[in-house]
């Protein structure tokens, strides 16, 4: 019997895009990004005036998750995670959490803003282990269907250089 190997995360290029939007796909069939935005998302990470982190996590060849965050002056805005299913309880999504924290910080951000779907509660309670707390809901933000956001927000601490909560291993499937 063999171990399992962990997931590689790795920053994300535009080779990554056709896999990752077929991730997409199926993980939101209902409101999946498109080839555009991402690119558009790419466009801004890479360079002295980068202000997007995006990694992936591949698993033997096959891209298993994905991440993302904007930075604008102090805030940082993660724009999606996503982890395959068969990745889900493994800690994959915590970890791609911990790497876009990272890169808040990396970025200078006081507090990093995100939105969760009210009825993710797998999702809600990764956020809320790492220290976020709900501070608005957006009415009807997800459509189809009307679903409401949890707008959530996490201060950072300045200078620490690790996340709150980096050492949990639960994972999850986050849209934001």
């Amino acid at each position: 019997m063999t171990e399992p190997v962990t997931p590689v995360l790795r920053e994300m290029r535009w080779w990554d895009i056709d896999p990752v939007l077929e991730l997409e796909k199926d993980l939101f069939p209902e409101d999946a990004w498109s080839r555009g935005m991402f690119w558009s998302e790419l466009a801004h990470s890479r360079g002295p005036g980068a202000t997007r982190r995006y990694v992936v996590a591949e698993d033997g060849g096959r891209i298993v998750g994905y991440a993302g965050l904007a930075a604008a002056g102090a805030v940082g805005d993660v724009q999606t995670i996503a982890v395959a299913r068969e990745q889900w309880g493994t800690g994959l999504g915590a970890r791609l959490l911990t790497e876009l924290l990272r890169a808040a910080t990396a970025f200078d951000c006081a507090e990093v803003m995100l939105e969760c779907r009210v009825d993710n509660v797998r999702a809600r309670k990764l956020y809320e282990r790492f220290g976020f707390e709900a501070i608005g809901v957006r009415r009807g933000y997800y459509q189809p269907g009307n679903v409401d956001a949890l707008v959530m927000r996490l201060t950072t601490a300045s200078g620490s250089g690790s996340a709150p909560g980096a050492t949990s291993e639960q994972g999850t499937e986050i849209h934001g």
